[in-house]
């Protein structure tokens, strides 16, 4: 098979200057065209992206300011929310632009290199690896599952808490377990429920992974998230994943939860050279980091 032709590719050997780093978004094997690389951007502080070529993947990248991404300048923005925001909505608009024309491992946000080179080489070190991931992406993307306990349910268990006065002896204490063991069994069913939803959705998909359910603080909502849940679907099974995502938030599997789902994505939950797919994914990723690895 012929090399896919591919615009502005930068030596295997360029060494970035020594005030700016080689910033790495993602690996491919079908490197997306220069009206593409024009048209995206990734940092405001950064470059044009270009490609690098490193066997037979390419690399999308963009030289950054070092002084700016640094390990003390970069830990120090990471820890602001906007602006670790700002880095991660750059980080997915290089990500994005690479996966134009076909499937891509997406890297670690602000993963970094001290030129071209050594990012070839971390690249070119696990070639083989790269690219059987790649030929598992191709052709399915991602969509993302969450589970929350219902509102209304909530907010029973906490009104009839509050509906009698409390009162002295036996009784009182009878109606304080009644209404504990009331809401343990309603949380038990919402679970369940959940632990359904999933195994139903596995079904239609290739693979699954499940994160870390987020807190409340990052949901906005008053309800604990019982399964924040990733799905690797072909684009073929779209449909029927899509059908069975619709009959799940029409209630079918029962009360007490509310299912929200977006999609399709980037495969980034599937997208980890070192992750079994049936397994449990680290839900912040892996740490920006300098003379990163794929």
């Amino acid at each position: 098979m012929n090399r896919p032709a591919a615009p502005a590719a930068v030596p295997a050997g360029r060494q970035s200057t020594p005030t700016t780093l080689t910033c790495v978004f993602a690996v491919t094997r079908t490197p997306p065209p220069a009206d593409v690389l024009t048209a995206a951007h990734g940092y405001d502080e950064g470059g044009p992206l270009r490609l690098v070529a490193a066997g037979p993947l390419w690399l999308v990248a963009q030289d950054v300011p070092a002084a700016s991404f640094d390990a003390a300048s970069l830990g120090e923005r990471l820890n602001r929310p906007e602006e670790l925001e700002r880095c991660a909505r750059a980080h997915h608009r290089g990500v994005a632009a690479a996966a134009r024309p076909g499937p891509v491992v997406p890297l670690p946000m602000a993963t970094l290199y001290l030129g071209d080179l050594n990012a070839v080489r971390a690249v070119s070190d696990r070639e083989a690896e790269l690219c059987a991931l790649l030929d598992r992406l191709r052709g399915r993307t991602e969509w993302a599952v969450k589970v929350h306990a219902a509102e209304a349910s909530a907010s029973g268990a906490a009104g009839s808490a509050a509906e009698e006065a409390p009162a002295g002896g036996r009784a009182y204490l009878s109606r304080v377990s009644a209404r504990r063991r009331t809401r343990s069994e309603a949380q038990e069913r919402a679970l369940a429920a959940a632990h359904e939803a999933d195994r139903e959705l596995r079904r239609y998909a290739v693979a699954a992974t499940r994160h870390r359910p987020q807190s409340e603080q990052l949901t906005g909502r008053s309800t604990p998230q019982l399964l924040n849940a990733a799905y690797l679907v072909d684009d073929a099974g779209r449909e029927e994943f899509a059908g069975a995502l619709a009959r799940l938030t029409a209630g079918r599997i029962g009360t007490g939860i509310e299912i929200t789902a977006s999609g399709p994505w980037i495969p980034y939950s599937f997208a980890r050279l070192d992750q079994e797919w049936d397994g449990t994914a680290d839900p912040e990723g892996a740490a920006p980091q300098h003379e990163g690895r794929p």
